[in-house]
């Protein structure tokens, strides 16, 4: 992940008592465990080198950042060979898309899925 930053919670999830924020490593932490349970997803990998990482440093493949509509999460995986690449990407965002909404509150503006290789699984 690249940055430390929290992002702030939605408007919705403020009181007259404070505002909440989620750390955006919360965040990646969701989406990582959303991934590895994925139909299809070999793996996370390492932005742009299609290198599978172990799994307690998966969360390196995951950006987080903030927009005016909400959070963007890019997410970096090994597909396996054979599935329909397409639609691997489009459960997967589906799922993170909903599983952190769920569990944060915070709307998800954008989920950009880069497959950085195609691998058998072990």
């Amino acid at each position: 992940m690249r940055s430390k930053q929290s992002v702030e919670a939605a408007p919705a999830l403020s009181s007259p008592l404070g505002r909440i924020t989620i750390a955006s490593e919360v965040i990646a932490q969701i989406v990582s465990h959303v991934t590895a349970e994925a139909y299809g997803v070999v793996g996370m990998s390492a932005r742009g080198l299609g290198r599978l990482l172990p799994g307690d440093r998966s969360r390196r493949a995951i950006d987080i950042s903030r927009d005016d509509d909400g959070v963007r999460i890019d997410l970096h995986v090994v597909v396996e060979y054979g599935l329909n690449l397409a639609e691997v990407a489009s459960t997967l965002r589906n799922r993170v898309a909903y599983e952190v909404e769920r569990l944060t509150g915070l709307r998800v503006s954008a989920i950009e899925v880069h497959i950085e290789d195609v691998r058998t699984s072990a």
